[in-house]
């Protein structure tokens, strides 16, 4: 499936492409640091390094295959792109982030865009 999802995303199924997706899958619902999937990779004995994954994890944003989040203190998290929108809490203490959906806050964000004259896409 991997593979599939690459190529349809204009990337070429290279190795190390294909076992940092495979990580991210496993992971699907959490948020992951580059060093977290270098770590990931080092513990199955993968042989990809630290500067390979930033750049398939940035290669992969520029596909749409994967978001961005950046948080306080230039600390940056991946998560797989599902295609639905959500937002995040972090906990400045310990770094925890969790995902939560709520109409209400879309709609007041709405509502202050098009105040401002803005569209939300």
């Amino acid at each position: 499936m991997e593979s599939k999802e690459l190529k349809k995303a204009g990337l070429k199924a290279t190795t190390p492409r294909i076992k940092i997706l495979e990580m991210l899958e496993k992971n699907r619902d959490g948020h992951v640091s580059a060093e977290d999937v270098y770590k990931a990779l080092l513990d199955t004995d993968e042989d990809v390094g630290l500067a390979t994954v930033y750049r398939v994890l940035t290669q992969f944003e520029a596909a749409g295959l994967v978001k961005r989040h950046h948080f306080e203190g230039g600390h940056s998290l991946f998560e797989l792109n599902q295609g639905e929108h959500h937002d995040h809490l972090m906990c400045v203490k310990c770094g925890r982030v969790d995902e939560f959906i709520d109409n209400v806050i879309e709609e007041r964000q709405r509502k202050v865009a098009v105040t401002a004259g803005y569209q939300m896409t």
